[in-house]
């Protein structure tokens, strides 16, 4: 397969990421593989799909991610045609452009669905991210699963949920990722709420969600593949991130660590509640942050912690992935345009 993996900014992305992990078991399993970041996209007058990509060394053997990120950012780019990509998987973390790119956010979306068009297979669907870039995507996932929410900017209304709540809540903006902006209110304690209701609603909406008391031991992140819970001989790519000692965010990106998790019949029981959206909206790699019985968000931009499942259990998820797109490359082949990007996404 010739496989596209989209970042923020090749400059900027790291060994420990699972993009990189992904990107080098790919290349491993004898692929044609390259990174390109939002700004390389170029719609040519001929109404043709191009970018200028960045590939490691060809047929080499790659066991260190960081040599082959190396390899990758130091080599020279080409301008190549996408049409003749098999797949390109969208990666990119709209939160990481949200300051001084903001043009960025959905460039690759963009891009994507117009390549999608041509007959290359786009993971995930470019359309359903498009309407996740706000939070309020995470509404439309059954209630059962979902704590108790309010979206809003009138101060004295968000106060009014947060007593309903028992005086505790978590408030964080509308848009985003990565743990910013999050804070944990407790009117009890006469918190300046005022302050950080008007911090986050300089960029938007607020939204504030009831507290779980099973946050205080972080949450688990759990990996869904095709709508199903990924697994490989046994294991489940799924942990605890645990926050730090002073921060309510279990995010690694924000501090957070990661521990081994048995997974629960109720984790499974989630993943069976958000199945048939995640298969209708084409999302076939997602991360589920889970707090008890409850989902606190779905993410499906560039869900991250593969290399932590590999470490804490010793099984690479990452080749079950790749074959799996190899299973729809070849499914493609077989069905042509009667299945759509958003069904074969899935399928």
């Amino acid at each position: 397969m010739k496989i596209g993996f989209v970042v923020n900014d090749i400059a900027t992305e790291k060994p420990v990421y699972t993009t990189t992990r992904l990107a080098m078991t790919a290349v491993r399993l004898g692929h044609d593989v390259c990174l390109l970041g939002q700004r390389d996209f170029c719609y040519e007058t001929d109404e043709s799909l191009s970018a200028i990509v960045a590939s490691g060394t060809p047929g080499k053997a790659y066991r260190s991610l960081e040599r082959y990120l190396e390899d990758v950012q130091s080599a020279d780019r080409t301008q190549v045609g996408l049409d003749d990509f098999d797949v390109l998987v969208l990666r990119a973390d709209p939160a990481a452009d949200a300051g001084e790119r903001t043009w960025a956010n959905t460039a690759g979306l963009a891009f994507g669905r117009l390549l999608a068009e041509t007959g290359v297979l786009v993971v995930n669907e470019p359309r359903s991210l498009a309407e996740a870039m706000s939070k309020a995507y995470f509404q439309h996932f059954p209630e059962v699963v979902r704590p108790r929410t309010m979206i809003s900017r009138d101060e004295e209304r968000l106060r009014q949920f947060i007593e309903e709540l028992g005086g505790r809540a978590v408030l964080k903006p509308l848009q985003g990722s990565g743990g910013a902006g999050v804070f944990l209110v407790n009117l009890n304690e006469e918190p300046n709420i005022t302050q950080i209701v008007e911090a986050i609603a300089r960029d938007g909406y607020v939204v504030a969600q009831e507290y779980l008391p099973a946050a205080k031991d972080g949450d688990v992140r759990m990996f869904v593949m095709n709508g199903h819970a990924l697994e490989v001989d046994g294991a489940y790519a799924a942990f605890r991130r645990r926050p730090g000692e002073t921060d309510v965010r279990s995010n690694m990106s924000a501090g957070g660590s990661a521990e081994a998790v048995k997974v629960t019949p109720e984790m499974l029981q989630l993943v069976e509640a958000v199945r048939p959206k995640l298969l209708s909206d084409g999302l076939f790699l997602v991360g589920l942050d889970i707090v008890g019985d409850k989902l606190m968000e779905v993410n499906v931009f560039s869900p991250g912690g593969l290399g932590s499942c590999e470490g804490l259990y010793g099984v690479d998820f990452t080749t079950a992935v790749i074959e799996d797109l190899e299973r729809k490359t070849a499914m493609r082949q077989h069905y042509g345009s009667e299945l759509p990007n958003i069904r074969l996404a899935t399928a």
